[in-house]
C-alpha cells in the first residue's frame, strides 16, 4: 500500500509512537456508546483504536488522498471528506440524534485558532474536546489572569469549558518532525460555566478589542465601544488592563456595556 507523503500547506505532521496514540485516545472520556468523531485522521493513527472503542464513530478529513487511505485500511470506518472549518457540528449533532458529540484530534498547527473556535461555537452541542495543538497554544489556553500568556484564547475558552493541559508530547514521534513542541489538551464542555446570557459575539469583540492594545488601560483600548453603547466604565475597571480581568469580569463587563 502506498504511503502517504505529508502535504506541508495542510499542516500534515503524522502521529507514529503506539504509546503516545494510546495515551491520546485513552484521555478521551466517553462511554461506548458516545459519537466520537476525529478531527483530521490522517494516516489513521488515532483512528484505528479509536474505531475498535466506539461503534459510533466518524472522522473528518480534507485530504482526499487519506480518506481513499481510510476507506482501503479501515472500510468500516465513516469518513467524511471536508474541511473541518466548515463542518457544522450542531447540526451534526441534530442529524445523528444526539444530545453531546466528543471530539478528538491532532490539530493542524497553522489554523488551530480557527478550529478551537469553531468548537467554542458549538459549546453547547459538544462533550469535551481531547486535541493535540502546540504547546505554547495550549499552555494560553489554561493560562491565569496577569501572565504573559493569558490572552484571547484563554478567556474565550475559559468562559465555554474547563481546559486542562494533560502532558507534553515529543518531537520524536512524528513524520515529519515538527519544529515545535505539542501538548494534548482536554476541553471539558459537560461542566460549563453557570449560564451568563451574554451575547458570544459581543462578549468576543469585547475580548479582542481589550486584547489587540493589551498594554493600554481599558478606559484607552475600549474607548470606542463606550462611546458606541453611551456608558462609562466602572471606575475599578478603567485603570486596568485586559490581562487583569478574569473570564468572569469580562462577561460583566460585556453585560454592563450591553444594557447600556
Amino acid at each position: 500500500m502506498k504511503v502517504l507523503k505529508p502535504i506541508k500547506r495542510l499542516g500534515q505532521n503524522f502521529l507514529q509512537d503506539p504509546n503516545t496514540i494510546r495515551k491520546i485516545v485513552g484521555s478521551l472520556e466517553a462511554e461506548k456508546g458516545d459519537l466520537v468523531v476525529e478531527i483530521g485522521p490522517g494516516t489513521g493513527a488515532l483512528t484505528r483504536l479509536l474505531a475498535e472503542r466506539y461503534a459510533r464513530f466518524t472522522s473528518i478529513e480534507i485530504d482526499e488522498r487519506a480518506v481513499d487511505h481510510l476507506h482501503q485500511i479501515l472500510p468500516d470506518v465513516h469518513v467524511i471528506h471536508g474541511d473541518v472549518l466548515k463542518f457544522d457540528w450542531s447540526g451534526f449533532a441534530r442529524e445523528q440524534n444526539v444530545e453531546r458529540l466528543s471530539v478528538i484530534g491532532n490539530l493542524p498547527y497553522y489554523i488551530t485558532s480557527q478550529i478551537l473556535f469553531s468548537l467554542l461555537d458549538a459549546a453547547d452541542d459538544l462533550k469535551e474536546a481531547v486535541i493535540m495543538m502546540q504547546y505554547e497554544v495550549a499552555a494560553r489556553l489554561v493560562a491565569a489572569p496577569r501572565t504573559k500568556e493569558y490572552g484571547i484564547l484563554s478567556v474565550a475558552v475559559q468562559h465555554a469549558c474547563r481546559p486542562k493541559l494533560l502532558f507534553p508530547v515529543s518531537r520524536n514521534v512524528f513524520f515529519p518532525r515538527p519544529d515545535v513542541r505539542s501538548a494534548v489538551i482536554r476541553l471539558d464542555f459537560s461542566k460549563q460555566p453557570t449560564e451568563s446570557g451574554v451575547d458570544p459575539a459581543w462578549l468576543r469583540k469585547i475580548i479582542r478589542t481589550a486584547f489587540n492594545q493589551r498594554r493600554k488601560t481599558l478606559r484607552n483600548s475600549l474607548s470606542a465601544i463606550v462611546q458606541e453603547a453611551g456608558k462609562p466604565l466602572p471606575e475599578d475597571v478603567a485603570p486596568k488592563r485586559a490581562e487583569e480581568l478574569s473570564p468572569e469580569d469580562f462577561v460583566q463587563l460585556a453585560l454592563y456595556l450591553h444594557d447600556a
